[in-house]
């Protein structure tokens, strides 16, 4: 994946078609079979043998077919893993959300859904997994202008159901580091702000869950810059993933260093606050909006 700039349009992978297209370059590799020779046996340019180990295009069952018997894999492996390319191939659940998902963003849906670890810095708004109905709606509003009445509820309703994640038995660990600049944004109105912090303070307690408030009195640090995710994958096959959002389009980031300077950003903001002060924070807040 590399640095990826994204606007509309793109192809968002599954996160099996990511691990299945890693798992090609690494059958590939393992075969002595170089992009080259890999392309001339599809009769395709090797762009396209790189383009499916990135998971940027759709796994085709007659080129992993292909491609598998020519690295010398046996039909069992090879009918195992076409049957898992039909599955990587389906469209994920919010697909049916494409009329009012930008492009860009379904990727990070995509990886969201099937990463094992979030950490998460924002500077302006409430993460998108911890809004409330009202909080949300209120962003969206602010975001989309010219929405219609409809597409402003189904963008909503997006939001809300990417939060179900946070539901299921193997909940993935959620950190986020806010700004309190975030607690002051009224966003909504007063009754809004506060059913909002009620949410921070509810989610606080969860085992999976944290939240973390730096306080003004911090001053200048590390993070004070554009909003991201940090993304970590329980298959060994996916690398680190970071992604940073600019105003139109987004970045996902994969390097080891990319990876390895947001990490620590984040590691260095947490070290700001702490869990109690956070809370305290929260509280004090919720008094103003009463």
């Amino acid at each position: 994946m590399s640095e990826t700039r994204s606007g509309s349009g793109t192809s968002a992978p599954t996160v099996l078609r990511m691990i299945l297209g890693s798992r090609l370059q690494e059958l590939r590799r393992g075969a002595g079979v170089s992009l080259e020779d890999a392309a001339k046996a599809l009769h395709v340019k090797p762009l396209t043998i790189r383009r499916l180990e990135k998971a940027e295009v759709a796994l085709k069952t007659l080129y992993v077919e292909r491609l598998l018997q020519t690295y010398g894999a046996e039909q069992g492996e090879i009918d195992e893993f076409i049957a898992l390319a039909e599955r990587a191939n389906e469209p994920g659940w919010w697909h049916a959300y494409r009329d009012v998902l930008p492009g860009w963003f379904s990727a990070y849906v995509s990886l969201e859904t099937g990463a094992r670890t979030l950490r998460t810095y924002e500077p302006q708004y409430v993460t998108g997994l911890l809004q409330t109905y009202g909080y949300a709606r209120a962003v969206l509003r602010g975001g989309f202008p010219n929405d219609s009445a409809e597409d402003l509820e189904r963008r909503v309703d997006l939001r809300l159901r990417r939060q179900s994640l946070l539901e299921r038995p193997d909940a993935p660990t959620l950190w986020v580091v806010m700004e309190e600049a975030v607690l002051h944004r009224v966003v909504g109105g007063a009754e809004v702000m506060r059913e909002q912090i009620d949410r921070l303070l509810e989610v606080s307690e969860l085992d999976h869950v944290g939240v973390d408030i730096v306080p003004f009195s911090a001053g200048a640090h590390v993070g004070a810059c554009a909003p991201f995710t940090y993304f970590r994958f329980e298959e060994p096959e996916l690398p680190d993933i970071v992604y940073s959002e600019i105003l139109s389009g987004s970045m996902y980031l994969d390097q080891r260093s990319d990876v390895a300077a947001h990490l620590e950003a984040h590691n260095r903001m947490s070290l700001l606050t702490s869990s109690a002060d956070s809370k305290a924070l929260l509280h004090r807040m919720r008094k103003e909006y009463s």
